[in-house]
């Protein structure tokens, strides 16, 4: 099942490790991240997802409960979740600290079994980020 929110196409993917709920505060923090949901604007409620995803509300419920733990989104008694203000700072931080982390560690893993030595990896990587770059451009 699939949803396109902004410039963003998520697919839920029921056969993943992930947990849908997961997927669901990922795509949320994603939307933040690439502005389609500014800060203080009110998210979608747990149905609204749950209709658009064809899910089961209680499951929407625990995605946007992720993020309100994490401080990303914040209640307003009566009107819904709406996006924390430095929503962007918890969720780069996040992101760098765990995900981006966690990727380097098997990159490096991987380049020490290749015999890659340092320079030329972090040439790889250097000329992938400047094409990335590039490409958003």
């Amino acid at each position: 099942m699939w949803y396109v929110g902004g410039d963003v196409r998520l697919i839920l993917n029921s056969d993943s490790m992930k947990p849908i709920y997961v997927q669901i505060a990922e795509w949320l923090e994603t939307e933040i991240l690439i502005q389609a949901i500014q800060c203080d604007e009110k998210i979608y409620s747990q149905y609204q997802l749950a209709e658009m995803f064809n899910i089961n509300p209680a499951t929407a419920a625990k995605g946007i409960n992720i993020l309100a733990e994490e401080n990303v989104l914040y209640k307003k008694r009566g009107l819904g979740m709406f996006v924390a203000t430095d929503a962007r700072h918890i969720i780069l931080n996040k992101r760098k600290n765990t995900k981006l982390r966690a990727m380097v560690n098997e990159l490096a893993k991987e380049a020490v079994q290749l015999q890659v030595n340092e320079e030329e990896l972090v040439e790889m990587i250097r000329g992938m980020h400047q094409k990335l770059k590039g490409d958003q451009k």
